[in-house]
């Protein structure tokens, strides 16, 4: 009855260190995105070249090649040699700085998977009540401390979904293809643009409510840290 006794306790006390030690494993969600924060600030500039895809169901769009400029803090411009950018106004931008650089109450949303790895969830509320953004959930590759999908809510410009697929530009958690996916509803048109509908009319059918929009970049190289001028962006 004592070795009965004592076994069961070990038994019981190793399953508790174990219970312990997965619980230490969870990182606190806020100390996950500061980790994240900076792992992406590393990046101060960089000019990508890729493809830009987009199929909307309205619009014939050409595919078409695109630069990419971006700089510290929140600088972001595309250049399309089509003359013509359709990635969403309010959708997550192509690098993930805006999205992080605001004050937020940081939630523990558990796990999922995302591009087929095990991710940790965590859910961003602004602190900003006047902040546009409303929620955003962020599905984290916790190991490699990559975003691989973001779900944002905002107030004026609908709700946006980013997968990001990564390659050789991982180690700056810079993606080498985004897909955007948006609801057709809350699109709108950049000004003075207009375009071919697929129905020949110069009228934007309703479509759907549920509709959705996708617009993919598939990038062939990044110049990462070398310097951009300001006047790039004007």
């Amino acid at each position: 009855m004592r070795y009965l006794f004592f076994v069961l306790i070990v038994f019981g006390t190793a399953t508790l260190t174990a219970g312990l030690g997965t619980a230490a494993m969870a990182q606190d969600p806020a100390a996950l995105l500061q980790k994240v924060r900076t792992k992406l600030d590393q990046v101060n500039d960089y000019k990508a070249v890729g493809v830009m895809k987009t199929n909307v169901s309205f619009l014939k769009v050409p595919e078409a090649n695109v630069n990419v400029y971006f700089k510290k803090p929140d600088k972001l411009k595309i250049y399309n040699e089509k003359g013509i950018s359709l990635v969403p106004k309010g959708a997550v931008t192509i690098s993930l700085n805006n999205l992080l650089k605001g004050d937020y109450t940081v939630l523990d949303a558990g796990t999922d998977t995302a591009g087929g790895r095990s991710v940790r969830v965590v859910k961003l509320l602004p602190k900003d009540e006047s902040a546009d953004l409303v929620l955003s959930t962020l599905y984290i590759d916790e190991p490699r401390l990559l975003i691989m999908k973001a779900k944002t809510t905002t107030r004026d410009n609908g709700s946006y979904e980013v997968d990001l697929f990564y390659g050789k530009y991982l180690a700056y958690a810079l993606p080498d293809r985004v897909l955007f996916i948006f609801n057709i509803k809350d699109y709108k048109l950049p000004k003075g643009i207009t375009f071919d509908y697929d129905d020949g009319s110069q009228k934007k059918p309703a479509g759907p409510v549920n509709a959705k929009g996708r617009v993919e970049l598939s990038y062939s190289s990044y110049i990462i840290n070398k310097g951009i001028s300001d006047d790039q962006f004007k």
